[in-house]
């Protein structure tokens, strides 16, 4: 029996789990792949105060499972299964146990959305859905297309202009829909080419990507273009983690809570980009973790 159960480890399940823990209360967190979440997956981290010169998601990762643990926070690496949120004790059923807690902090964030165009499903993880951070070094000297125009996307975008011989983005919109700053660095990358008001449409090729098509949103014109071996880094937003939680009010599938981040189910609690919101940050992130923690603490 827990005092308080967070399922989810990234920024914002982390800074829950350190609240909670500094409050005496007995706290576990669950995550079924690693900490971090998301963030921990990016070229680097950027814009959250005090972070390391060359922040990398894998070293902020690094950090924030450090200080977890040495604060005392207890972690289980699983997979969860089903939860009972409705009653007084909260129950917690993963792939290898079955725990209960009096109050639960759902923190598990979000899943990076596919696109659902032909050839994806085929030839995903062999040059589309790829990770910049990962696989930058394999398209080294070659061609790479990022799909998506918001920060994420830019972002991305910037790191894999060090290694590709060209950078392409294709963004459905007319513009750019980052802020000011990556804009100011894409015009002063030479190597980096912008495809507007334009959606990837189809990808083809057998263990590799041989070729895309294109389609251009003004006119409805697809371009074939081929480039054996290119690389296809997708970031067209995301799906909230909230298939298990049926028991609570979902708007567009986020979790909707009050201002101390409790949902309408007392004890249940949610922080991060799982929740309704309008601003997706690490920072907020984290100020939601360290406001559910609090309130579940009391």
């Amino acid at each position: 029996m827990y005092d308080i159960i967070i399922i989810g480890a990234g920024p914002a399940g982390i800074s829950a789990g350190i609240y909670a823990v500094s409050r005496g209360r007995k706290t576990l967190i669950i995550e079924k792949d690693q900490v971090g979440g998301m963030i921990g997956k990016v070229s680097t981290v950027t814009h959250y105060a005090g972070i390391i010169d060359g922040e990398t998601g894998e070293t902020f990762a690094e950090r924030l499972k450090n200080q977890a643990q040495q604060a005392g926070v207890e972690f289980a690496y699983e997979k969860v299964e089903r939860t009972e949120l409705g009653g007084k004790i909260k129950e917690i059923i993963t792939d290898k146990n079955h725990y209960r807690a009096a109050k639960v902090i759902l923190a598990n964030g979000t899943t990076p959305r596919k696109l659902g165009i032909p050839g994806e499903a085929e030839l995903y993880g062999k040059g589309i859905g790829m990770n910049a951070a990962r696989d930058a070094e394999m398209y080294r000297g070659k061609n790479v297309y990022v799909v998506g125009g918001a920060d994420g996307a830019v972002k991305e975008a910037l790191f894999l202009a060090k290694y590709a011989a060209h950078v392409n983005i294709i963004h459905f919109e007319e513009t750019l829909g980052c802020i000011a700053e990556f804009r100011e660095k894409i015009a002063k990358t030479g190597n980096i080419k912008l495809i507007l008001h334009s959606r990837l449409h189809a990808v083809y090729g057998a263990d590799r990507v041989e070729s895309l098509e294109i389609a251009d949103e003004r006119t409805g014109a697809i371009e074939t273009i081929a480039d054996p071996g290119c690389g296809i880094f997708v970031y067209a937003g995301a799906v909230p983690n909230t298939e298990l939680y049926q028991e609570l009010k979902l708007e567009q599938g986020f979790i909707v809570t009050d201002e101390n981040m409790e949902t309408e189910i007392p004890g249940v609690y949610a922080a991060g980009d799982i929740r309704k919101k309008n601003v997706r940050q690490v920072s907020t992130a984290v100020a939601e973790g360290t406001l559910a923690a609090i309130h579940a603490a009391v």
